[in-house]
C-alpha cells in the first residue's frame, strides 16, 4: 500500500502589518512651556501656520523658518525658540532632513520645516499615561529606605510637590499600554492635524481640502507601518492613493477626508489588535511572536534586556555591575528602569536612551545621538555623551556630560549637579562619530530650567502653579571631580582608538582629574 501523495505546500501569507505611533515625539519631543500648548484644536495653529508661511524662505528653502521667526510668531524667547527647533531635530522621522545633521552654528541657516513645526506644536497638547503601581512592593521597600537624610526636607514640600515626587516610586507604563494611549490620542486628533497640512481648492464641503503626497508624508512625524524584524515602512508606501507613485510624475492630491478615513480605519485595526493580544496574554495564550508584537515590558526581576520592536530594556538590576556592549543590543533605543545600588554600563552608539526610577546607581551611557531623558531618579550619577539631555523630577543626582546642546531641566528637581564628562572607553570616539556627536562645544554647564509642573502629565494642578520655574542644577565643586575609570575587563575583545577623554576639560577641573 503506497502512501498518499502530500498536497503541494502553499507559501505562508506574511502577517498583516499594522500602523504604529512613533514613540520618539511623545517621549522626547514634549516641552513644558505653556506658550507652546494650544487646546483649541486647529484654530490657533491654523493662523500660526498661515503667518509662518508668509515669511521669506530660509536660504531659498521653501517652507522653512529659523529661530527668530519662531520666536516672533510664538512670542517666546530666542533661547526657547532654539530649544523648539533642536527638539524637533531630535525626533524627526527622516534623517535626510538637513536640520538633523546641521551643526550648532548652521541650524538657523537651515531652518525647520513649517509643517513639521505645526505638527510638533499640535502634539504639545498630549497627556502622558499615568505610571502604574510598582509590581513588586517588597522589592521597592528593599531599595527605597523608609528614611533618608533628604526626608527632613520633604515635610516642607507642598502637597502638590509631594504628589509629583510620589510618582518616582512607580513603574513606567508598559510599551503596549503607551502605544494604545498614543494611538487613541491620534485617533481623536488626526482630523485636525490633517486639516493643518491640507490645501484648500475650489469646491464645496469636505472635498475642498486636499492633501498632496508631500504634505501627506509629514504625517510620518507621528505614524508608520511596521512590525518586529521589519524595516519601518512610510505611510506613503502603504496608502492606496499614493502607493508606488511614479517619481517622475507628481501624485494627484487626494481629498483630506479620504486620508482621514483611511488613517482612522488603520488606527482602529491597530487598537483592536493590541486589545486582542492583551486578552490572549491574560488567558495564557500569548506566543513569543505575540509578545514581540505587543512590545511588552520586562519583568522587574529580569536581569537581562529584551528587545521587541521597541527599545531594549535593562530593568530591575539591583546591587551588581551590569554591562551591555554594542554587539549585544539589537536596537538603537535603550531604557534603564528601576535599577538600584548598581553600576550599569551601556557602551554603544544609540539614538535614544531613557533612565527611569533608578536610585543609588552609576549609569554610563555610551554615545546617544538624538536624546537622553532622565526621570524620577534619586542619588544617581549619569555619565553620558549625547546630543541633548532632558532631566525631569530628580533629586540629589550628578550628571557628567558631554553634550552639544544645553541640558533641559524640567519638573520638581532638587540638589542636582552638573559636571564635565569624565570617562572614556576604546570605541567612544567611533560611537560619537556614528551618531554625530562633537567633542566641542560641550554645553554641560549651561542648563535651561523650565516649569516646575509638566503640563504633559495627567495630573490636575492648581491654577498658576505652571508659572513656577524648576530648580536648576549647580556646577559640581571641582574638588569633588574625579575621572571615572571603566574597568579593562569590560572591554573584552573590543578594540578602538580612544585613549583619553575626548571632551576638553575646563582648567579648574583639569587640575583635579
Amino acid at each position: 500500500m503506497t502512501d498518499a501523495p502530500e498536497p503541494p505546500s502553499t507559501p505562508s501569507q506574511p502577517p498583516p502589518v499594522y500602523i504604529r505611533p512613533r514613540r520618539e515625539p511623545f517621549e522626547h519631543g514634549l516641552i513644558p512651556l505653556q506658550k507652546l500648548i494650544f487646546t483649541d484644536g486647529a484654530q490657533t495653529l491654523t493662523s500660526i501656520r498661515d503667518k509662518l508661511l508668509q515669511f521669506p524662505a530660509t536660504n531659498d528653502r521653501p517652507h522653512r523658518v529659523n529661530s527668530s521667526v519662531v520666536s516672533e510668531t510664538l512670542q517666546i524667547s530666542s533661547e526657547h525658540a532654539r530649544l523648539v527647533i533642536d527638539a524637533i531635530a531630535s525626533v524627526l522621522y527622516s534623517d535626510s532632513d538637513p536640520i538633523v545633521t546641521a551643526k550648532a552654528d548652521e541650524v538657523d541657516a537651515v531652518g525647520v520645516n513649517v509643517y513639521d513645526l505645526i505638527i510638533f506644536l499640535y502634539i504639545q497638547s498630549y497627556k502622558r499615561l499615568l505610571p502604574r503601581g510598582h509590581k513588586d512592593s517588597a522589592a521597592v521597600a528593599d531599595v527605597w529606605p523608609s528614611t533618608s537624610a533628604f526626608d527632613g526636607f520633604l515635610s516642607a514640600l507642598t502637597p502638590l510637590q509631594q504628589l509629583v515626587r510620589s510618582n518616582s516610586r512607580r513603574s513606567m507604563p508598559s510599551q503596549a499600554d503607551e502605544e494604545a494611549h498614543q494611538l487613541s490620542y491620534l485617533q481623536k486628533h488626526i482630523g485636525n492635524i490633517i486639516s493643518l497640512l491640507a490645501d484648500c481648492v475650489e469646491g464645496e464641503g469636505e472635498d475642498s481640502l486636499v492633501l498632496t503626497m508631500d504634505k501627506f508624508e509629514h504625517l510620518g512625524f507621528l505614524l508608520y507601518f511596521g512590525e518586529k524584524g521589519m524595516e519601518k515602512s512610510p505611510l506613503s508606501q502603504n496608502a492606496p492613493f499614493f502607493a508606488n507613485s511614479d517619481p517622475d510624475m507628481p501624485a494627484v492630491p487626494v481629498p483630506a477626508s479620504q486620508v482621514h478615513d483611511w488613517i482612522l480605519q488603520n488606527i482602529s485595526d491597530a487598537l483592536d489588535r493590541i486589545s486582542e493580544r492583551a486578552a490572549a496574554k491574560e488567558n495564557g495564550q500569548t506566543s513569543p511572536s505575540d509578545q514581540d508584537v505587543l512590545m511588552t515590558d520586562v519583568s522587574p526581576n529580569s536581569k537581562s534586556p529584551t528587545s521587541g520592536k521597541g527599545p531594549s530594556f535593562i530593568e530591575g538590576i539591583s546591587k551588581q555591575s551590569y554591562v551591555k556592549q554594542a554587539s549585544e543590543l539589537k536596537g538603537s533605543f535603550v531604557k534603564v528602569v528601576n535599577c538600584h545600588e548598581s553600576v550599569i554600563y551601556v557602551l554603544a552608539s544609540l539614538k535614544y536612551a531613557t533612565v527611569y526610577g533608578c536610585s543609588d546607581a552609576t549609569i554610563v551611557l555610551g554615545a546617544v545621538g538624538k536624546a537622553v531623558r532622565i526621570e524620577h531618579c534619586e542619588r544617581v550619577h549619569v555619565i553620558s555623551a549625547a546630543k541633548r539631555i532632558c532631566i525631569a523630577n530628580c533629586r540629589e543626582c550628578i550628571f557628567f556630560l558631554g553634550v552639544n546642546q544645553q541640558p533641559l531641566i524640567v519638573g520638581d528637581n532638587h540638589k542636582l549637579q552638573v559636571a564635565p564628562y569624565n570617562t572614556f572607553y576604546p570605541q567612544l570616539e567611533e560611537h560619537m562619530k556614528q551618531v554625530g556627536i562633537e567633542a566641542s562645544p560641550n554645553r554641560w554647564d549651561e542648563p535651561v530650567a523650565l516649569g516646575l509642573i509638566d503640563p504633559h502629565d495627567s495630573h490636575s494642578h492648581p491654577a498658576g502653579i505652571s508659572d513656577c520655574q524648576a530648580e536648576s542644577a549647580t556646577r559640581l565643586d571641582p574638588d569633588q571631580f574625579t575621572n571615572f575609570l571603566i574597568p579593562n575587563w569590560l572591554e573584552g575583545q573590543a578594540s578602538g582608538s580612544t585613549k583619553d577623554n575626548p571632551f576638553p576639560l575646563p582648567d579648574v577641573y583639569l587640575s583635579r582629574k
